[in-house]
Parts: structure tokens; sequence; C-alpha cells
């Protein structure tokens, strides 16, 4: 037997060493298994799960916009996002022909950018990239048709069996599935869509600056649409799917869909009518004027409520980044330098979306001379007959600060200060106040605070820079200030300092939206009528309504008289300090002065050749109260003289013969004129009991195949009463009367048709008279 060796025994050692080494590691690594398995296998299935499973968020539907009455001023409405599938497109060999073919046929359909295709489809490692949102319906029915078209497919296949050592070329093998091939891939597995939402304005221009806009993102930009985002942003819904290596979907236990929830909808304060009313009077009147811009406000005065807000020239929010202003495009398009153009282009856009009707700032000017007036009564330094007499100047200090009637406006008692609009006797009552007296009413009507009200942007009173610290206020700043000069306000501050007035002292703190409603209607929120603070007594403010009354009546509000509506307001002239330059012409007035009820505010911003408040102002003002007042069934109070001219109505005459009915034509003071070669009147025109001034004509049909004779509109624009109804009944039209046509000096200053336009004959035109005297007020005075 061979004896083993040294070398022998060692060699044993080292493959019993080897055999340990293997069971061990063998045993641990089982151990390790069945740890994992066991122990802990339930962590790395979730892991599993989380590395398959997608998050996909469902957009949700944003909150309605609605008016007073509930119609609809903005919605969301259910579009399509188009995306593409980067990792489905990189799959393929041919991968550059795809994006080619998927963007010949989407950037026509899409209107996207020609590279965006290839941009969005470079990210790998994505399987959703955005090519275009808030794609509508039509649109996507040209998507899908291409989608369903059918594309020739390149793929590198893995060769069975083949070494992994193997060349490329022998390792892979190309797979070409042509596109008319039965198995033929469709362009929808690489492009796809999911749900999103667009956000309509179906009013258009409609209270565009108080609504404003959303961005592309469904976020709110400016207006309501960004005061009130977080309660109109619904909570989106969310889809949970598992996903294999390919990005298909698979089954899972954890797929879950949560519906998207719908944001919160606003009701607002705002009355459609009146809100179109308001624009439609601002519109024009910023025409009229050659002006800027123009903002009005008409509120309810004993709850603070926004019945209409306009800023002119509006937009489309739905376009909001396009100008509407064509007159300011034209101007803008004729600027040769390209930078500058932009430049221009950009800020005119800016300022569309601005409110100014809450933050526009200027001078009040003379609307503020009630303020003083207020003050002056409850502090018991003038009573109703003070008297000043007024020649034309005051010094102050060494300073010489004018009234706008250089001459003076003699002896007169306090209500016909505040009618003629008298700077030194205002100024008078102010240093009668004192500085710390004047600073507390000046303070509590709100010219140093916002209002509150429920809108972003409101301009913000600023010592030292738009307002007077009190402080800082000696006999100068006092004296101007008490004719609304040497500091700012915006239009909001004002109207809720005149409706403090007309409510009986009480300052309101105005708003926009009444409440807020959930997706059943059920109210979440409510904004209630708050009495911000008691500014003055409720005897102080009726004798100032009653004042003011008579500004309209026989003072420099003369064309802001509104048969039987009895207007109370104030006008202003003034100019903007922070601008620079440039002035504003401005009125507001609340009626009935007896029993009042809404406000009304008009700012002419920057008005070209007349800027005085009471001719360029005060007209539109009375346009809209006398509507809104009508609107609200608001009974008027007519005087004698207006009931005689507006008592006026054609009388009934159909039935009766030619003779008899111009026998009672001519009783009632109306020319008759027949149509027809019939003996009886079969109908007439205008029809009975309608409005026509006497002296007009009635049109007398007496066959039914009669056709209306055409007539054309003469201009009746700056004719007296008796002027525009001779013109009118010469022409066989007629005309019935709005505004102030009672006052001795009057003139039409509009009329409902144009001139040239073709009507039928005997139709009724409505000419709105503005009296020729007395509406000068400017407290553009000092030296």
């Amino acid at each position: 037997m061979r004896r083993h060796t040294t070398g022998d025994r060692m060699m044993m050692r080292a493959v019993i060493a080897l055999g340990v080494l293997l069971i061990v590691g063998f045993t641990s690594g089982a151990i390790g298994i069945a740890r994992a398995m066991i122990v802990r296998g339930e962590t790395y299935r979730e892991k599993a799960e989380q590395g398959q499973l997608r998050d996909v968020e469902e957009p949700a539907p944003r909150g309605e916009i609605v008016d007073s009455s509930g119609n609809v001023i903005a919605s969301s409405t259910d579009v399509k996002r188009v995306y593409i599938n980067p990792k489905k497109v990189n799959d393929y060999e041919n991968k550059d022909e795809i994006i080619r073919l998927i963007s010949e046929a989407l950037v026509p359909i899409l209107g996207i950018a020609e590279d965006k295709v290839a941009k969005q489809a470079s990210y790998k490692n994505y399987s959703d990239m955005t090519l275009k949102g808030k794609v509508d319906e039509i649109t996507m029915e040209k998507v899908n048709a291409f989608l369903d078209t059918t594309v020739t497919t390149k793929m590198k296949v893995l060769v069975k069996g083949a070494d992994d050592d193997a060349p490329e070329e022998e390792k892979y093998r190309i797979v070409t599935v042509d596109k008319d091939a039965k198995d033929a891939a469709k362009f929808s597995l690489f492009v796809g869509s999911s749900r999103d939402t667009i956000r309509y304005y179906p009013l258009g221009t409609f209270a565009a600056n108080v609504i404003g806009f959303t961005g592309s993102d469904d976020t709110g930009r400016t207006g309501l649409e960004l005061y009130y985002n977080k309660q109109l942003t619904g909570t989106p819904g969310r889809t949970l799917v598992a996903k294999n290596a390919t990005d298909s979907n698979i089954a899972s236990e954890y797929a879950t869909h949560t519906a998207p929830i719908k944001g919160s909808t606003l009701k607002l304060t705002i009355d459609q009518e009146v809100q179109r009313f308001l624009e439609n009077s601002l519109e024009q009147a910023r025409i009229d004027a050659k002006a800027k811009a123009a903002y009005g406000i008409v509120m309810d005065v004993n709850t603070g409520a926004i019945l209409g807000m306009a800023a002119q020239a509006s937009y489309d929010p739905a376009h909001y980044q396009e100008l509407a202003d064509s007159i300011k495009l034209a101007e803008i398009e004729a600027i040769t330098d390209e930078t500058e153009r932009k430049k221009a282009l950009n800020e005119a856009i800016l300022a569309q979306w601005r409110n100014g009707a809450i933050d526009l700032t200027y001078e009040p000017g003379s609307v503020f001379k009630i303020v003083t007036v207020a003050a002056g009564l409850e502090e018991g330094v003038v009573n109703l007959n003070t008297s000043y007499t007024c020649t034309g100047a005051i010094q102050v200090e060494n300073r010489t600060m004018h009234c706008h009637n250089r001459n003076g406006h003699g002896t007169e008692d306090l209500t016909h200060g505040l009618m003629n609009s008298c700077n030194p006797f205002m100024i008078t009552i102010a240093q009668k106040l004192g500085v710390h007296k004047f600073y507390k009413y000046f303070d509590g009507f709100g010219f140093t605070e916002k209002t509150g009200i429920d809108l972003p942007g409101e301009a913000e009173p600023k010592p030292g820079i738009s307002i007077h610290a009190e402080k800082d206020m000696k006999v100068v700043e006092l004296s101007s200030c008490a004719f609304g000069q040497s500091f700012e306000a915006s239009p909001i501050q004002v109207i809720s300092a005149v409706s403090a007035i007309a409510n009986g002292g009480k300052l309101m703190r105005p708003y926009v939206v009444a409440q807020v409603l959930d997706e059943n209607g059920a109210v979440i929120e409510e904004n209630k009528p708050t009495v911000r603070r008691q500014v003055v007594s409720e005897d102080t403010a009726d004798k100032v309504a009653a004042m003011m009354e008579q500004v309209v009546q026989a003072g420099t509000g003369k064309n802001a008289y509104v048969a039987g509506a009895r207007v109370a307001g104030k006008t202003g002239t003034s100019q903007k300090l922070s601008a620079g330059s440039g002035y504003v012409a401005s009125f507001s007035c609340f009626a009935p002065a007896d029993n009042p009820q809404v406000a009304v505010l008009i700012a002419i911003d920057d008005p070209k050749g007349q800027i005085n408040g009471g001719q360029i102002a005060a007209p539109p003002a009375a346009e809209i109260i006398e509507q809104v007042l009508q609107h609200r069934n608001v009974p008027m109070q007519y005087t004698a003289e207006e009931e005689k001219q507006l008592a006026a109505k054609a009388p009934t005459v159909t039935g009766l013969t030619i003779a008899a009915a111009k026998e009672l034509l001519t009783k009632a003071d109306y020319t008759a004129r027949v149509v027809g070669s019939g003996e009886t009147i079969l109908r007439q025109f205008p029809k009975a009991g309608t409005t026509v001034a006497t002296g007009g004509v009635v049109v007398l049909y007496t066959s039914n195949d009669n056709t209306e004779p055409m007539v054309k509109v003469p201009n009746l624009v700056g004719m007296t009463v008796s002027q525009a109804n001779a013109a009118a009944a010469a022409a066989g039209l007629n005309v019935s009367f709005s505004g102030n046509f009672a006052s001795s000096t009057k003139i039409t200053s509009k009329q409902s048709i144009e001139t040239g336009a073709e009507v039928p004959a005997g139709t009724v035109i409505t000419v709105h008279f503005v009296s020729t005297s007395g509406v000068t007020d400017s407290t553009l005075g000092e030296d």
C-alpha cells in the first residue's frame, strides 16, 4: 500500500476546506432566498408593484362664474390633450421616419411648431409628452382619423439561440411590418389623447376686466379668476394603472380610478342688463371724448353690491393675448421701428387687462366737495344758511387759489356753493375745520385705505405719495384737498364715499361675488352687506343729498338730469398726479334723491378737446341711471311740465274711416299720412299708446298689402325740442324725449337711430337732451 506523502495530506485538506466553503455559501444563499421570500417578500412585492404602477392625473373642470340671475359668464368644457409616447417611438429602428410622418400629419392639424413632434419624441425615457393641450372636438376628429391609419415599422429582434459573443448583425435581425400588412401598427401606438379642459367666455368681452382670464395651465391670472382661484379650482381625478416593460397596461389589483371634482361656482352681484347699459354708454363716451379709456361703476348704495363695473376699451378673455382696441392697434402698427412696435403692443395688451375702476388713481376734483361739505355740517362749522362771498380767488399763505369762475360767484349760501362748485367756499370750510377734524372725515370716508372689494389689484393709498399724511398736512395742503386736489383716489373709493351720502352716512364694503356654490348649488361662502363705519349722521347725509339734487337740477350737473328720476350728483374735472399729465373728467350720482337705490360713477381718462366732467361724463351717467331705474322698476316722479311732454301718446284710430281718423289725430295735434286706397284704417304706425311728441306723424294703412314707405333719418343733434320735433315730422318720423328736456337751455346730444338710416315712416326716434349752460366745473385753479 502506498503511503500518503505530506503533499497528499495538504491536497486533502484543501479539498475538505473547499467543500466546507461551498456548503456554507450554499446554505447562506438558501437562507437569504428563504428570508427574501418569506420574511421580506411583501416588501419586495410592493416595490415591484410600485415600479410598474403609473399615477395619471385627470384635470378637474373649473367652476363656473354666473351673473346675479345665473347666466353663465365663464365655464369650462371637456376637450382633449394630444401626446406622443417617446418610449414607443424609440423602440423602432425607423423612428425618424415615424416621427416625420406624425409631424407632417399633426403640425397642420394642431397648429404646432414644425419641430414640436421631434423635440417631444427625443425624451426617450418618457411615455407621455404633450404635443397640444385644449384640443376641441372638431380638431380631435381629424387627429383620430390620422391615428387610425397604419404605418410601416422596423424593430430589432434578438435571434433565438444566438451566441452572446456573436457580432451585432448575427445577434439581432430587423423585423419589418409593412403598413399594408394585416398586423400593421397604427399611429395610435405612438400618439394618444387624454382628458383636458378649456375655459370658455360665452359673452365675449362682457365684464372682462372684472372676470379676468385663466392661463394655459387653467389657473386664474387676473380678475375674479385670480382672486377666487382657490374656490374655482376643482380637485383632480387620479387613475392608477399597471404597466409592463413595453409600457402597455396590464391587469392589477391596484388599478383604481378617482373621479375629478368640479370647482365651486361664483354667483356675482353683477346684473347682466345693468352691465350692458354701462358698457354701451361707456364705450360711446370714450369714443366721443377721444379718450384713452373710460371707467364706470354701478353700485347698490344700501348694500355695497356691485351691479355693474366696466373698463373701456375692453377685451375678450378667450383671446387675452390679442389687442382688442382696433384704433390703438392701428396706431401701434404704424410704428416703423420693430422693437418699439413690439414694446408698444405688449404695453397695450397689459394695459387692456387692467381694471381702472379699482386701480386707476386720479385727483377726484370737485366730486370730493361733498365730503368737505358733509364734514363741515357734521362738525357744526357751517349750516345751510352759512354764506360766503366768492370773488373768484382766495389767498392761502403766499398762494392764490382760484375758483373755476374767475369772475367769482358773489354771495352764495352753502347749497349754492356746492351747486356752483365754488373752490374758495370749500377752502374756507376746510380751514374752519382745521387739519385734525378735516382728516377725520378724509379717513372716515375711506380715502386713506383700500375699500376691501373682492378683486385683485385695488390701488392702495400711500401717505406721502398719493395722499397726504395728517402730520404733513399744512394749511396749503388742507386747502387744496378741500376741493379735491393734491391727492389721488380710485373710482371705487369715490363711489363708496358717494354711496355713504346716499344711504344715510354708512360706508359700505363693496363686493362683486354674492355667493360661492358647490356643484349641487349649496351655498359654501356668502358675502353679505358690511358696514365699515358710520361716517356722518343720517341728518347730515340727507342734507348733502338734497344739495346734490340741486346740483343736477340747476347747478353744474344739469347734464345728468333725468326726467322723473330725481338724480343727485356732483361733477369733477381734475389732473392725474402720478401720470404726470392728462386729465380725468368724472361724474358721480345716485337716485332717486329721496330714496336712493343705485349710484353711478363715470370717469373719462385723458379726453381730448372738451375735458369738463359736466359736459362729457354727466350725460352717459344720466343715460345709465335712467336705464337702470327703469330696469329695476323704480317709480319715476315727473314734474308737471315733464308729464305734459310724456303724456302725448298716439290715439287709437284702427277701424275708423280715413276722415274720422284724421279728425281724431288733428285734435290730438298729430299729422296723418295715409297709405293705400281703402276707406277704413286697418293698422297704424306708431301703434296706439306709443309715446310720441305732439306735432308728430301717424301713418295710416288702409289695405294689408301695402308696402311700408321708407324714409331717411335726419340729423337731430344740436337742436332744441321744437326744432327736433319739426325736423322729424318733416321727414315723416316721430321723436320721444330723454334726459334734460325740461331745461330752458337744452339741445339734443344724441339720437337713437343714426343719421341717414332708412326706416319705416312713423318710426319713433329717441333723442337725448343736455343743458348748454351752467355745467362748467374745474378744480384746476391754483397759481
